[in-house]
């Protein structure tokens, strides 16, 4: 039996042509019904037909919910209404507090990425790279385009061209905003909208953090691996040999496997699972929040993924990493000579662990665990690459409305 591979570029174009087909044919029925709604209503329903949703989010995983969340509240005070469209047919949003923010599911995959693609708002505001790249085009009836970045890390650690066809990108460091200037001098692409707002899901958990009595303790540390995916990262690399040196020390185990491995590398875990099946001192988490499993840990040991920060600059404790030599050909840091804000910024709040010394591996994390130095230096991170701290939902919500504002002055004109 013949197994037919597509690669993504050209499944891509094949999808776009999809697209544009039944783009056509829906344009026609629309077009149809719309003027049957005029015929019947005395010609209201064309004027609702072309009324524009003030503002859409979008989230391609429920996981996103704990960005959105502080933002999404912070506008339901002000009563400015959001449609919230995701991917997740389980996403906290679709059962949310707030009269309004309303929850949508439009279906995964495909289904979803057809459904943007013929948007009709003034605003899309998505923590999801690629539009205009592969399936998800930009819809000619939505105004404004903005991405708010959902680690505070370095933003050319995206897949290639992730944030190009944005009109607007929110940020929290200066590094971030210097990085996608010199993305659009390379590509000769025209300047976005770059705006500083700071991390408003950190800041809740920052908050939800210092309200929280209920402290762990235990007499045995625990340490948290949670490695990002894919082929530089900590599974691909390491495989096995990694919990099996930490089961080799006195310390309590939880590994917790990247939200996207889970769904790309799921043959891979599968294995690591079956090895390593839960235990008195090693378990497995998948929580969908991570606020609990952070709390719970003394010390985090990951590779590139944004949680390295999380941990440290909100739960205020040492980090081990480890340099998988990654690799930048997918990466929009591929493009740039400079060395990434993350691994000058991480030998200031942890230590470096790499293959030939896990056999020191008790004594390193030992060291992080009592060394001074790397508490003092985590205000520093935490000042490049948190603005606004405590006020980023404040910050966001404030530039939504305001460029909405500004999009309906111009249409007024």
């Amino acid at each position: 039996m013949i197994k037919l591979y597509i690669d993504p570029g050209t499944g891509s174009m094949l999808f776009a042509i999809l697209i544009g087909v039944l783009g056509a044919a829906g344009f026609v029925l629309r077009n149809a019904i719309a003027k049957l709604r005029f015929v019947l209503s005395g010609g209201k329903g064309k004027r609702e037909e072309m009324k524009k949703q003030p503002l859409v989010i979008f989230s391609d995983d429920k996981r996103y919910w704990k960005n959105f969340e502080p933002i999404c509240r912070e506008l339901d005070k002000r009563g400015f209404d959001v449609t919230y469209m995701t991917a997740s047919p389980d996403d906290p949003v679709l059962e949310n507090p707030y009269s309004h923010i309303h929850g949508e599911f439009i279906g995964a995959g495909n289904r979803a990425f057809y459904k943007l693609n013929f948007l009709n708002a003034k605003i899309v505001f998505a923590t999801t790279p690629g539009l205009e790249v592969y399936q998800w085009k930009r819809s000619k009836n939505v105004d404004y385009y903005v991405h708010i970045a959902h680690a505070p890390n370095d933003i050319t650690l995206y897949r290639m061209f992730g944030i190009d066809y944005y009109d607007a990108v929110l940020l929290s460091g200066d590094y971030q905003i210097e990085q996608v200037r010199k993305l659009e001098k390379l590509r000769g692409l025209p300047e976005k909208e770059l705006v500083k707002v700071g991390l408003p899901y950190m800041d809740e958990m920052a908050s939800r953090l210092a309200s929280d009595n209920d402290k762990p303790e235990s007499d045995v540390k625990t340490v948290l691996l949670a490695p990002s995916w894919g082929n530089s990262a900590i599974f691909a690399r390491f495989g096995e040999k990694i919990i099996r040196e930490l089961l080799n020390t006195e310390y309590n185990i939880i590994v917790r496997p990247h939200p996207q491995s889970v769904m790309s590398e799921k043959e891979m875990l599968d294995r690591l699972m079956k090895k390593f099946p839960d235990s008195d001192r090693l378990k497995w988490n998948y929580d969908t929040d991570n606020y609990e499993v952070l709390k719970k840990s003394d010390i985090l040991i990951s590779d590139f993924s944004g949680v390295l920060f999380e941990f440290s600059l909100v739960y205020d404790k040492p980090v081990i990493y480890t340099n998988t030599g990654l690799d930048f050909a997918e990466y929009d840091q591929w493009w740039l000579d400079d060395e990434l804000w993350t691994f000058k910024v991480l030998p200031t709040l942890g230590a470096e662990l790499s293959e030939e010394s896990f056999d020191r591996l008790p004594e390193v994390i030992n060291d992080c665990l009592t060394n001074p130095k790397y508490a003092e230096n985590r205000q520093t991170a935490r000042n490049e690459t948190w603005a606004h701290y405590g006020k980023g939902a404040v910050a966001v919500a404030d530039y939504l409305i305001d460029k909405y504002n500004e999009l309906q002055g111009k249409e007024n004109k």
